[in-house]
This record gives structure tokens, sequence and C-alpha cells, in this order.
């Protein structure tokens, strides 16, 4: 029977969830499951700090209709602060006064948590031949003469004809609305920016010397915006962002399951996309110095949704077999046309997608990683909720996705949070005492350190982020408090108070303070299921290759490029290869998108290089589940790490018995 009396909540983009009581405040139940929901004045509705959005729908994978009206309504605190202090943005509640009646998806937006998000995508630097597809041509006009009835903008074409050698140019209305007050604040010289020597995209009075570009990668999860001076190609400024379509549901197909259930909700998805993308354009060129007016060009790598809803594009069909695009070519639209308030006539090119999970972020790393142009076998990992798989060299290249979800970013694990000020990014275990040290986020010093616990009281211990998940459950393999399945081994805990028992199994306590913070099976599995979905892919496509083994990995995107080699390699994220082969590439997607910004050849070879690319889809693969399975085993159950065994002790195969696992009666 459904206690009507106890209602769920959601929070994003935290992803904790929990049941409680009719009544129950959103504050309380954020801060009764640890989420990040800013207070200052103890929920009296002064401070507005709590400030969330009811998200309403109907959210398939945590069996919720969410709505406005299972919170109660709005109450005369609020209006009171709103008559003191002014408007909340639409949508907003206090969440010291809104009250659960009903089933709740909330957000909390990043202005409302005390720990803002660490988005990790740096520009990565990187030699770039510049060519950019825009060129800057000063011209002097001739006046309007009553001898004369050309046009304004004839005249214009008339200059850069005789001054530049252009031919027949146009220019859309947007930029012809702007001719004449431009022409005369200039007197008549005029800065004329022209992409591909076809069409007109700016006019500026004066001499101007410099336009800017900007490279987006829109992750899943977090968005990234680098402005480039299409000169030199130095970014100016990067800014980034949590994806707002985090509140629709926290991986891909929880938001084509949205889209699905909700009718227009595609349209909703790709409002919020654009305004978080025209948000950052702002936030770049305020820190640059730079008019939004100067960036004439922009560029956008995305996987194949975040690509779709950008672009305005329905993505119902990537949720279902065939996966089929819309488009997979390189695509330009108006930069106006997709909500970005730069230049008139400015642009907007997404790279193409590869395949139906395969996106145009893929292709910037294709583009920026260039194994298609290497000798050595490499093997390219996008580590993020959706693993992007590149595998070849310059005699083929093959690709493929895998579904390993939001566990490596924190999301699904008991302790896990983002990347924040406070989140445990390091971890190593004592493998005679069990006893661990971390990192936080936002200290270089190690827990046992001297000044670590005056650190730790400023910044708080707040929870693990992804990387430090992967060390966590490393170290625990590594110290063999978990065998080779997984499973803990219990009788260790006679040995430490570290491990606990809970219910039917045990958990590792890494953390004594508070917050108490422990490692469950349950977390265990999650990485399990993640990282199996991981190397399965790639093991995949090195059997379809027929060539051998990676002789280099190459781990990219905002997690991958966090995440320790060889703490990867121990899990079995990765298959076994030299270290020394295996690194770090960074934000390899933005780093993409940068070089299609910056030199207009490099649109024209990524597309080839996608045509050439050989897709492989893993969901209807026979063999993808037989080494899902076998993947599930750290690092694996039958494949030699021989490699790894050189570089550090792996503890000896056995099998799972005494009182490692509790049957089940």
């Amino acid at each position: 029977m459904i206690d009507l009396t106890r209602h769920r909540i959601v929070f994003t983009p935290s992803g904790k969830r929990g049941e409680f009581e009719d009544g129950v405040s959103v504050l309380e139940a954020a801060r009764k499951l640890g989420v990040d929901l800013d207070s200052v004045c103890g929920g009296r509705g002064i401070c507005s700090r709590c400030q969330v959005e009811v998200i309403e729908g109907e959210f398939a994978k945590h069996a919720i209709y969410s709505s406005r009206d299972h919170a109660t309504p709005w109450n005369a605190v609020e209006q009171r602060y709103v008559d003191k202090r002014g408007p909340l943005k639409p949508g907003r509640r206090l969440g010291c006064q809104a009250r659960l009646c009903g089933d709740l998806v909330v957000d909390v937006p990043p202005e409302s948590q005390v720990h803002r998000q660490v988005v990790r995508k740096r520009a990565e630097t990187h030699p770039i031949d510049i060519d950019p597809v825009v060129r800057l041509h000063y011209v002097e006009v001739a006046e309007p003469d009553m001898h004369d009835p050309s046009s304004d903008f004839r005249r214009l074409r008339d200059a850069l004809a005789a001054q530049w050698a252009l031919g027949e140019v146009r220019a859309g209305l947007p930029v012809l609305g702007r001719l004449q007050k431009t022409l005369r604040a200039g007197e008549w010289k005029v800065t004329v920016v022209v992409r591909q020597g076809q069409e007109i995209v700016a006019i500026y009075p004066g001499f101007v010397e410099r336009a800017y570009g900007v490279a987006f990668d829109i992750g899943s999860t977090t968005i990234a915006a680098h402005l480039c001076d299409l000169e030199s190609g130095e970014v100016l400024a990067s800014q980034g962002l949590m994806n707002p379509q985090i509140r629709f549901g926290e991986d891909l197909m929880s938001r084509v399951s949205y889209v699905m259930m909700n009718p227009g909700g595609e349209k909703e998805l790709t409002a919020a996309v654009r305004e978080a993308a025209d948000s950052l354009v702002g936030a770049a060129a305020a820190e640059a110095g730079v008019a939004r007016e100067r960036i004439v060009e922009v560029t956008v790598a995305g996987n194949p949704i975040m690509h779709h809803l950008f672009l305005g594009l329905d993505p119902t069909e990537l949720g279902g077999a065939p996966f089929a695009l819309t488009l997979d070519a390189g695509y330009e639209a108006r930069a106006s046309e997709l909500g970005l308030n730069i230049a008139p006539g400015a642009y907007v090119y997404a790279l193409p997608c590869i395949a139906g999970h395969v996106g145009a972020d893929a292709a910037g790393v294709a583009l920026a990683e260039a194994p298609y142009l290497r000798d050595e076998l490499t093997l390219i990992a996008d580590v993020g909720t959706n693993a992007e798989i590149l595998f070849g060299n310059k005699d083929g290249m093959l690709a493929c996705s895998s579904p390993t979800g939001p566990a490596f970013e924190g999301a699904q694990i008991s302790c896990g949070q983002r990347a924040a000020p406070g989140a445990i990014e390091r971890v190593r275990i004592d493998r005679e005492t069990l006893e661990p040290r971390f990192k936080v986020i936002g200290s270089d010093l190690w827990s046992d350190e001297p000044g670590f616990a005056e650190a730790a009281a400023s910044l708080g211990v707040t929870g693990v982020c992804g990387s430090g998940i992967i060390e966590a459950i490393a170290e625990m393999f590594l110290s063999g408090i978990i065998g080779q399945d997984g499973l803990f081994d219990g009788a260790l805990a006679e040995k430490s108070k570290r491990i606990e028992a809970v219910g039917r199994s045990f958990a590792y306590v890494l953390n004594e303070g508070e917050p108490r913070l422990l490692i469950y099976q349950t977390d265990v599995r999650a990485i399990q299921l993640a990282k199996a979905a991981l190397y399965a892919g790639a093991k995949l496509l090195i059997e379809k290759r027929g060539a051998g083994a990676p002789q280099r990995v190459t781990l990219v995107g905002a997690f991958g490029s966090h995440i320790d080699t060889t703490y990867a390699m121990a899990l079995g994220l990765i298959p076994d290869c030299d270290l020394r082969a295996v690194v770090n590439g960074g934000n390899s997607a933005g780093l993409g998108a940068r070089i299609a910004l910056l030199n207009l050849a490099a649109r024209a070879e990524i597309d080839e290089v996608v045509r050439r690319i050989e897709k492989i889809e893993t969901a209807i693969e026979p063999n993808f589940q037989a080494e899902f399975v076998a993947a599930m085993a750290f690092p694996h159950a039958s494949d030699s790490f021989d490699h790894l065994a050189t570089a550090i002790k792996l503890p000896p195969r056995k099998a799972a018995e005494g009182p490692r696992r509790r049957r089940r009666n």
C-alpha cells in the first residue's frame, strides 16, 4: 500500500534522493541528505541563499512525477522577502519555505551551493596553424553623392573589390540593419569581417585589428567555453559551468526519456543549454574585456544528444536502436538562430558526429589527438557519463561508446559528489594497518600532514569526487580489503576498525570525522559496472581491429584527464599497456573545437576522417556482454596485466570464501 504521508525528493545536480514525511521543507530534506544547499538565516526566509527550482515532468528513471503543486504554495514569508528585496528568478522558491506535499525533483542552482563545482575543462596548450574562416578588411568607402544613386552597400562592395580584390560579397539583414549608422560613425572608414571571402558577418567603425571566436565543449555534465583571438590563436578567457540540463536527468538516456514522456520537453532542454552557452559567452567576454559583438565565429563539440539539442533537433531517435542521427556531417547555422548574442552575422560550426552514440566531441578528440596520423596503435577514451572510445592508427580507425553512467563523476556513490573544494580527490591506504590518508580539492596537504586540520576547517571535507572514488577502490583492492570480485574480505574487520559490518555486507570507513564517509559494497559495484563498460568497449575495438594490443593509451575529458593512470589500470578501466605509454590527454574535445575555430582546413579534414572511421555499436555486438562480465573483476577475470605487475604489486588471485560474503537464507 502506498504511504501518502511520505514523499520522494531528488536533488540535481547532486543526484541525491530520499523519502520524507509530508510537510518537511526542501531545505531540511537537503540537509538530511547532505545536499550542498546554502542557508545563512537558519530557515527564516531572510537570506534567500536556499533558492531552488522545482522541475516539472515525468522522470522515468526515478519513477517520479514532479510538479510545482507538489510543494506547498507561495507563502507570506516569501512574499515579504520579494516585497523588501526584489523578485526571485522565474520558477524559484525559497527552500526553507517550500514544503513537500508530493514527489519532487528539485534543482539547486550554482549560486545556492556552498561549494561550487570545479569545471575541469581548461584550454590545453597546443600548436595550431592559424587560418581562420574569417578575415578583417579595412576599407575607405566613397561617400554618397546626389549624382551617384548607388546604395551604401553597393559602394561598400565596390571598396572591398577595389582595395582587397574581393568579388561579390553578400550580407544578411542583421548586418545590413547596422550598415548606415556604422559607415557614418566611422566617417566612411570601416573594418569589415568577411567569412570565407563571401559573406560579411560584421562591420565596425574605424580600424579594428582583432576579431574573436568561441570554442564550446558541451558535455552532459559540464559546459566549457574558450574565447580565442582569431589572429594569434591565444585563449583569452575560459569559462565553465554545470550543464543545467542535469535537472532533467543525470545521464543522457534520462534526458531522452524526459523528452519522450513530456511533450515539448526537447524545447526545454534546448533552451537550457543555449541559455547556458550564451551566459558563458558573456562571462568569457567580460573576463577578457571583449565586446560581445566582436565575437564573429563559434565552434561546438558535444556528444550526439547535446549536439542535437543545442541545434534544436529532437534527440528521440537516439534513445533506441538503430540510434539514427538527424545529421552527421559538420553543420553551420547563424549564431542568432541558436540564441547566442554576438556579432550580427556570426556563424556557429558544429563538428560532425561519428555515430548515434559517438558524437562531435569524439570528432574533436580525434582532431586534437590525430591517432589517424600515427604509426602506433592508439586507444583513446573520453571518460564521462558515456565513454567514447577510439582505437587504431593511420591504417584504420574504429569507434564506439559505452554507457559508463555517472558513477565516475561521483553520482550514484553514497559519499560521492562532483569536483568541488573539500571533495576528496586522492587516497592512499596503508597495506598493513589499512589506515587511509587523503587529499581534498583546494589543499595540497595529505590528511596526515601538519596543517591539514586547519585547511580542512576552512574547506570542509565534503565527500568524494570521481578521481577520489577511483583511487579509494583501487587502494582497497591493492590492500586486500576487497577481492578480485569486488567483495569485501569480512575477516579484516577483526584486524581494523575501518572495516565495518553493514547488514549482509561490509563497508570501509574512509573518514571518521564530520561527515563520516564510508565506501559501501554498492559503491564498489557501481564502479565495477562503470569500468566494465569502458573496458569491454575498448576490448571490442581491439579485437575488431585485429592488429594487437594498444601501444599507446590516452585518457581525455574533464574526468579522464584527472585519473591517476596507474590506478585506472589497476582497476581495469583500460587494457594492459606499458604505463609509460599511458597519458592524460586533457580536454581534447575542447581542443578539437579550438582547432576547428582557428583553422578552416581542419573542418574539411575532420569531416573526411569521420567518414572513414568504422563505427561499432556495442548494443548489438554478440561478444559485448561476455566481455562486460569478464571486465567486472579487478582488474579483469582472465586478461593478463604483465606491464602493470612490473610497476605495482598486485594481490594474488583467489576465490571468494569464508566470511568475505554472507549467504542469503
